[in-house]
């Protein structure tokens, strides 16, 4: 009679929605079942679909590889019963009948395993990428968007080549979105110093503020030129043309019966993709775009980083540290030698006596005089306390004495005003310095003190972000409303210089006319170019 070969393990078919394989994360042995499968999906990319055993044991690291091959069998069964893999008769070695009845059996991924791991991988990925801020992907995003002007001007819309460019420029903006995001997040952990050493941070933080300084300048002027050209694509319902022209390309292979709802399906999926677009760089109803509010977050890391650093340089002088003497009192109790030593400690460290410090009565002092009372004796046993009813009712007692001399703070409130008054001052002269007497081109500024140039470039981001294209020029104002900016492009082709002790500030000439609202002065209506 011929015996029956040896079954394989059994694997319960996964249900429809179930979590099977990823079972193996919350046992254990979770590393050792990690590398079992990270083994099976380096031999599929090396095109072999089954593993024995013995290959499986020697391609293990050899840091979490078992002493012995049956533990590596005893988890691939594991892994079989979860659903992560499959196992078969290895028949292909038999050479007696005895080996009919020997446990010898070849492993391959199950589809169920590969996509687990699939989906480990995208999780792996998701948590260690940290992410950039893209300058290179705002070029990108206004050559696209011309590129659709383009397409948008012509009599008959390609609808391939309106997709290409649509699927060009979402992909390139979801990039941009998702690594600025990340790089934020991982800033801001890094400005937490939770993962980040001291040495590696005090070593790359110069390079990093300049990475923001850099990247918010090309925000500040990249951003506003995005604006204005999806409020011009925008015009007449051109972008509208190019999204139906897309979205019907796109929906061509479905069933015709199926037809056009696909078409709506897949052109609400374009038109959400446009609006969170023009949401990202143009600020609507009431609501900042996510580029302003990037560019906030970014100037915003650049003074944490600094107090990053302070706190880091008074670390290494010596300064003293909360969190770094607790650590020393703690290690100071456990190398005390008994319980003598760490009563004393406690009660140098924190300052801790017997309560004999609360104010009494006369009487009570009266009797401790006539009967003291030893220190050791324990509370139990002691005579009680007579505390005044004062002192029971309203949780303080009045001292008897001379009363507690007033400080006089007249000193430090004259230098805070006095420090107050001088940074109004410099803000005040900076308004003044910055107002033009009318419209004058941007190349008539001239030179600029540093508080001055500074006040110039958040009134010029603003004014740039907000940018409407038709009457070729923009009003914005500042955020807390004490000057407008109004400016309106030339089309000469002349360059403007203005000069700072930090350096030369150029670009492309404008006509600009500032007003200080402070003055009373009412903004003026019509075109800055009469």
């Amino acid at each position: 009679m011929t015996a029956p070969p040896a079954t394989a393990p059994s694997a319960p078919d996964p249900e429809p929605g179930g979590f099977g394989p990823f079972a193996h994360l919350t046992v254990r042995n979770t590393p050792l079942y990690r590398q079992l499968m990270r083994v099976f999906l380096v031999a599929k990319e090396r095109f072999a679909v089954h593993l024995r055993p013995e290959d499986v044991h020697a391609a293990l690291p050899a840091d979490i590889r078992p002493a012995e091959p049956e533990a590596v069998v005893a988890a691939l069964d594991k892994l079989v019963g979860w659903g992560n893999l499959r196992a078969d008769p290895d028949t292909t070695r038999v050479t007696a009948v005895e080996d009919f009845y020997r446990k010898r059996f070849i492993y391959q991924l199950t589809r169920e395993g590969e996509a687990a791991e699939e989906a480990l991988a995208a999780y792996d990925e998701a948590l260690g990428r940290r992410g950039a801020l893209q300058a290179v992907a705002l070029h990108d995003i206004v050559t696209h968007l011309r590129a659709l002007l383009v397409l948008a001007a012509e009599d008959e819309t390609d609808p391939v080549k309106a997709h290409l460019a649509l699927d060009a420029l979402a992909s390139r903006f979801a990039a941009l979105a998702d690594n600025a995001r990340a790089f934020m997040g991982s800033l801001q952990r890094t400005i937490d110093l939770h993962d980040v050493e001291e040495e590696a941070f005090l070593a790359y933080k110069d390079r990093l503020i300049q990475y923001l300084e850099r990247f918010i300048q090309d925000l500040i002027t990249l951003g506003g030129r995005i604006a204005r050209l999806i409020t011009e694509l925008e015009e007449g319902g051109r972008v509208e043309s190019l999204l139906r022209a897309a979205a019907g390309r796109e929906a061509a292979d479905a069933s015709p019966e199926a037809a056009a709802e696909a078409e709506r399906e897949v052109y609400a999926r374009w038109a959400a993709r446009w609006a969170g677009l023009a949401a990202w760089f143009i600020s609507r109803d009431g609501h900042e775009s996510q580029a302003r509010l990037l560019r906030g977050r970014a100037l915003g890391a650049i003074p944490q980083l600094l107090t990053v650093v302070r706190a880091l340089n008074e670390r290494r002088s010596g300064r003293s540290d909360r969190s770094a003497d607790f650590r020393t009192l703690a290690r100071w109790f456990a190398e005390a030698p008994d319980d003598d030593a760490r009563h004393r400690l406690w009660r140098a460290a924190f300052g801790l006596y017997p309560a004999r410090h609360l104010t009494v009565d006369a009487d009570t002092l009266t009797a401790r005089a006539a009967r003291p009372v030893p220190a050791a004796t324990p509370w139990a046993e002691a005579e009680p306390l007579r505390i005044s009813p004062q002192l029971r009712r309203t949780g303080s007692y009045e001292r008897r004495g001379k009363n507690r001399k007033v400080e006089n703070r007249e000193e430090r409130r004259r230098a805070l005003a006095e420090t107050a008054a001088k940074q109004a001052a410099e803000t005040a002269a900076a308004r003044a310095r910055l107002v033009t007497d009318g419209v004058t081109r941007l190349s008539g500024l001239g030179e600029l003190d540093p508080t001055s140039f500074r006040l110039f470039l958040h009134l010029l981001g603003d004014a740039l972000a907000t940018w409407r294209p038709g009457t070729r020029h923009t009003v914005a104002t500042s955020n807390d409303g004490s000057m407008e900016i109004r400016l309106t492009a030339l089309t000469d082709g002349t360059t403007a210089e203005i000069r700072t002790p930090g350096g030369v500030f150029s670009g492309p000439d404008h006509l600009i006319e500032i007003v200080d609202l402070t003055d009373g002065d009412e903004p003026r209506d019509g075109d800055p170019d009469r």
